[in-house]
């Protein structure tokens, strides 16, 4: 982000001082990331000054008087969102839209149109210090699109209960002549649909849907299936991308797309940065980065992994640095997320003194419920170390999936330059 704001001709001041607010801007935009405390914040409030948040920011001066497709759900917003971009592009409706990620499809995460269309990722994490709602109850949805519904963030949200609130918030803001698209085999999604002010439609691989997966299989890294009868292949692997294809296909149904140019988008869909993307071949080693931080999310990588490299072994090199995984609330659903990865190795938890020790996730129960088991798990703090660990015992035919919402210490670039050091 710092390259393209500086690409952008974008001044950026480092650290904060209400001195750089001298020019006293028309309008503060304030993220969710600062809080009371913070001395422009502190500024801006003592002046009285005009600010919003992000997600207002957006209502009110982008997204208002177009049609807004918001994509969410605890999973697959991104490569969902992107998804389905690119299929209105090549409709050639050249839509506004906000992605959480970098499409393959498209330079940036971001662009403005003068299209009726705009697509947004959904976020249900809060908007601002001053606005706990979930930043998607700002976004105006015409057609909303929920893939699926967890327990996560547990620092906003007490409980599963709590998450399901405010999805049911975004169901409320679907108007009659919209559209909610919803996963008709998620059973947390289930309760939030019994609705009679918006049209539903259901998508998924099971059950009487109104979109419905069948006759999929997997040949050479390419997803082969139908929906209602229309054949599709999408250049990407794991199930859950199947899931995310058929609420892509749906909502290109209700903007009237022909299926021609569905089937022809789906095909030329060129994923997501950092999800299940390959960074680097060394030695027949095969060294993949995924955005995978929520149990659930890892389960299904490593699965998909394992069915798509049979032959290797799979290492596992995890960060614990969500604000949930950094707690002990997934404790036992990540014991359980590893358990068919060959090798497991875990960084430090992220920010550990800020948490008190018996709500801080605890690797050492981890990585003995793993070995346990049978398999390889060690905790390996220094990045370095971890490098030199997969280094040293990757062999031709293995799979290091480097997962992380973050930068992992750098970890990505130093297992590359330690494995291409030691085959050379």
């Amino acid at each position: 982000m710092s390259t393209f704001l500086a690409q952008a001709g974008i001044q950026v001041h480092e650290g904060f001082d209400p001195a750089h607010l001298d020019e006293r801007p028309d309008c503060i935009v304030i993220g969710n990331a600062l809080s009371r405390g913070n001395p422009e914040v502190e500024h801006v409030l003592a002046e009285k000054w005009r600010y919003c948040s992000l997600p207002e920011l957006l209502k009110e001066c982008f997204i208002r008087e177009k049609r807004s497709i918001v994509v969410a759900g605890t999973h697959g917003k991104t490569t969902t969102t992107s998804m389905i971009t690119w299929i209105l592009e090549c409709a050639g409706l050249h839509p506004s839209f906000l992605i959480g990620g970098l499409p393959g499809n498209f330079q940036h995460g971001a662009r403005l149109t003068d299209s009726d269309w705009i697509v947004l990722e959904g976020d249900e994490y809060d908007t601002a210090f001053f606005d706990k709602r979930s930043k998607f109850v700002h976004y105006l949805p015409e057609i909303a699109v929920i893939n699926n519904l967890e327990f996560d963030h547990a620092d906003i949200f007490e409980n599963l209960q709590a998450v399901q609130k405010t999805f049911s918030h975004l169901i409320r803001l679907v108007p009659s002549n919209g559209l909610l698209l919803a996963n008709g085999t998620d059973a947390n999604l289930a309760p939030l649909l019994d609705v009679d002010f918006c049209p539903v439609q259901r998508f998924g691989l099971s059950g009487d849907q109104d979109f419905l997966v069948t006759s999929n299989h997997t040949d050479k890294g390419t997803l082969h299936f139908t929906v209602n009868g229309d054949a599709y292949q999408l250049p990407m692997i794991g199930e859950h991308n199947l899931e995310n294809a058929a609420a892509a296909i749906a909502c290109a149904h209700q903007c009237g797309i022909s299926p021609a140019i569905i089937q022809e988008a789906i095909r030329t869909f060129k994923g997501v940065k950092r999800r299940l993307e390959i960074i680097g071949t060394t030695g027949g080693i095969t060294v993949i980065d995924d955005f995978a931080h929520h149990p659930t999310a890892i389960k299904k990588i490593v699965q998909t992994l394992k069915q798509a490299y049979p032959e290797g072994r799979l290492w596992v090199l995890f960060e614990p640095r969500s604000n949930t995984t950094r707690r002990s609330v997934f404790q036992t659903e990540l014991m359980d997320a590893f358990s068919e990865a060959d090798v497991s190795l875990f960084g430090e938890v992220a920010r550990a003194e800020l948490l008190k020790p018996e709500d801080r996730l605890n690797l050492t129960d981890i990585v003995n419920s793993i070995q346990s088991q049978g398999k390889e798990a060690k905790v390996i703090a220094d990045p370095d170390d971890m490098a030199a660990a997969v280094a040293a015992e990757a062999r031709s035919g293995d799979v290091v999936a480097i997962l992380s919402n973050g930068g992992f210490g750098g970890v990505h670039e130093k297992v590359l330059v330690a494995l291409s050091d030691t085959i050379a």
